[in-house]
């Protein structure tokens, strides 16, 4: 579902949208920022773009693509287009690497999106402990083509002409499905043409089915804007939240928050050591959960562990409580945690050794890991409206994985669902209702960690579905250990709501894509979708009721947009228009989709870092790295 990098969709140095200097006040200004951050500047009026538009393929030739050319001499590549999967800033890793067992990428293909702060291993070394740091892995880049053109190869013209042929036949309100497979069946449809989550449906159109409501004004102005923090290593700065209040982020040894209009600091929490794992949940009262190490890093202890449990109170700004537990297989020493979630009143904690949970009130311990003779553990938790887990049994060669909705008070299980043979690695996209992602068989190839989804009740642990999401159709991405990691999906209406993958769209060049639903009962896909026109891309970030707030990714010269989409007719209300200022667009495309943060919340729009490393001895003292951006239209 995640593609390699392609050849850039931007012009080359000096040409249309060429970079220049930011104006006096410009965007990454001490906050408070000026009453206007990027100063006035008439807009840059780029030159006629060459015919097809840079970037696109060629013209074809008489008698199709299948024509003999002769390549033209090879570019270099340029600074990629917003829309294009990009690099990391200078100086960071492509992935935010997980807990579990290192697994190195597809050949040719980008990192997964792993989780929180622990870098795997490079191909060819050996697995690191848990919880300690390797070097970096870095990305590969696709070869450039020439005149900086996609490579269009036999199989890039099937691919295209298989997304062309889905449009056309959902367009044509055709829907193909056959059912086969185990249980509830898995779905092999010809399919027209997600940060991820969970919502209840509503009723109504436009808006009425969600409490997000397009303003008057719908072109947003630069909110404030934080660069990064200094540290000398790959640091984790996952979690972020809204408040009634605050915006909070995590930074380096503490999580602070900051005024939603101006940025300044409102409180800080200092912590002992590094957040490495946060949870995307809150109480309705402001408070949450976060995994942190055990220290900072010393001469006798480079790499602390991630041992430590706290419950945040955002609305006072308070560290509740904070906890270790060990288990019968660990001693003295206290249980590795890798990721944390948030369910009511529990937060429960998933590592290698299995899981624990508290009382979020008071830090009650709840259940910790414990032996097993069938070497049985909890993986991880999915949480939000409900508590589910995904329990892994037998040996590392032949796993069996479960996947059980919980009481969450006591950890009992109400049901149980044994994933089919060939799941190494379950993710937990939905609790309510219950639905599952894994890649089965490693079929998916593409390093997004899902080939099918499953639909399962919660309540009898049967199959209801399964929904073949084929990698080359359909962009959403999961962790590739991490239980509660995918992200560019959403689930509501009974549905699930997913991305296709990037392809060439009507206009002259850029590509696009749509989102299309699947219904999570009979596994086919609904009718309708929603377009993001040409040269933008839509990634779901959330429901609102029953509809659908999706990011519009945009191209090099114009701002990005938020929209609401009705979950029902695809009806897409535009709730904010980025500004398309040269220095308001870098900085705001500074931020990969696959590696930030992305929260909406009413007339707001924060994009924050997940990671953030030292600069490269070769990156420029003029280059602006953010650790959050933001625009608002309130």
């Amino acid at each position: 579902m995640t593609q390699p990098p392609q050849p850039p969709n931007e012009p080359p140095q000096g040409g249309f949208g060429a970079p220049q200097d930011p104006p006096p006040g410009g965007f990454g200004a001490p906050t408070p920022p000026p009453a206007d951050p990027f100063g006035k500047q008439p807009p840059a009026t780029p030159p006629t773009p060459p015919a097809g538009g840079y970037g696109s393929p060629p013209p074809p030739p008489a008698g199709g693509y299948g024509t003999p050319q002769a390549p033209p001499p090879v570019q270099p590549p340029t600074q990629p287009g917003y829309g294009y999967p990009q690099a990391p800033p200078p100086g960071q890793p492509p992935t935010q690497p997980g807990y579990g067992y290192p697994q190195a990428p597809p050949p040719g293909q980008p990192p997964t999106q792993p989780g929180y702060g622990f870098p795997q291993g490079q191909p060819g070394m050996p697995p690191q402990g848990y919880g300690y740091p390797t070097a970096p892995m870095h990305p590969q880049y696709a070869t450039p083509q020439p005149g900086g053109g996609k490579k269009f190869t036999t199989q890039m013209q099937i691919i295209v002409a298989a997304v062309v042929a889905v449009v056309l036949i959902v367009g044509g309100g055709v829907i193909y499905a056959s059912s086969g497979g185990d249980e509830g069946g898995k779905q092999d449809e010809a399919s027209s043409a997600g940060t991820g989550g969970e919502g209840k449906g509503g009723e109504g159109d436009g808006l009425a089915g969600g409490t997000e409501k397009a303003p008057s004004d719908t072109k947003s102005k630069v909110g404030f804007q934080l660069r990064h923090p200094k540290v000398t290593d790959t640091t984790v700065v996952d979690g972020s939240w809204v408040t009634d209040k605050v915006y909070v982020k995590t930074g380096v040894y503490e999580v602070v928050g900051y005024d939603l209009a101006k940025g300044t600091k409102v409180w800080s929490i200092p912590l002992t050591g590094q957040v490495c794992a946060a949870s995307r949940h809150m109480s309705k009262d402001y408070k949450t959960a976060i995994a942190f190490q055990d220290g900072k890093p010393s001469a006798e202890d480079k790499y602390p562990s991630c041992t430590q449990i706290g419950a945040l109170d955002l609305a006072t700004g308070k560290l509740m409580w904070s906890k270790s537990v060990t288990s019968a297989s660990s001693g003295d020493e206290p249980v590795r945690f890798g990721e944390v979630t948030l369910s009511g009143s529990t937060v429960a904690a998933g590592g290698t050794s299995g899981g624990a949970a508290f009382n979020l009130a008071n830090g009650a311990e709840l259940w910790k890991p414990k032996a097993d003779t069938n070497n049985c553990y909890d993986m991880g938790y999915g949480g939000g409206e409900a508590l589910a887990v995904v329990r892994k049994c037998g040996s590392y060669d032949d796993p069996q994985l479960t996947v059980q909705a919980l009481n969450p008070t006591t950890g009992a299980p109400l049901s149980s669902y044994n994933m089919p043979p060939g799941v190494d690695y379950a993710s937990i996209v939905s609790t309510k209702p219950l639905v599952v992602a894994a890649d089965v068989g490693d079929t998916a190839g593409d390093g997004s960690s899902i080939s099918d989804f499953f639909s399962i009740d919660a309540a009898t642990g049967k199959l209801i579905v399964r929904i073949s999401a084929d990698a080359d159709k359909y962009a959403a991405d999961c962790g590739s250990t991490e239980v509660e990691q995918c992200s560019s999906l959403a689930v509501g209406n009974n549905r699930l709501y997913v991305p296709t993958e990037e392809h060439e769209g009507g206009g002259e060049y850029g590509d696009t894509n749509e989102i299309v639903a699947f219904d999570l009962t009979t596994g086919k896909l609904v009718g309708g979708r929603a377009d993001a026109g040409d040269r933008y891309t839509l990634t779901p970030l959330r429901m609102d009721g029953s509809n659908l707030i999706a990011y519009k990714r945009p191209p090099y010269d114009k701002g990005g947009q938020i929209v609401s989409i009705n979950g029902s007719t695809f009806k897409e209300t535009v709730l904010m228009v980025n500004p398309d200022d040269e220095s308001v667009r870098e900085a705001e495309t500074s931020f990969s989709i696959d590696y930030a943060e992305f929260i909406y919340e009413k007339g707001r729009l924060f994009i924050s870092e997940k990671m953030v490393s030292e600069p490269s001895k070769s990156s420029s003292l003029d280059d602006k790295q953010y650790l959050v951006v933001s625009f608002s239209t309130v």
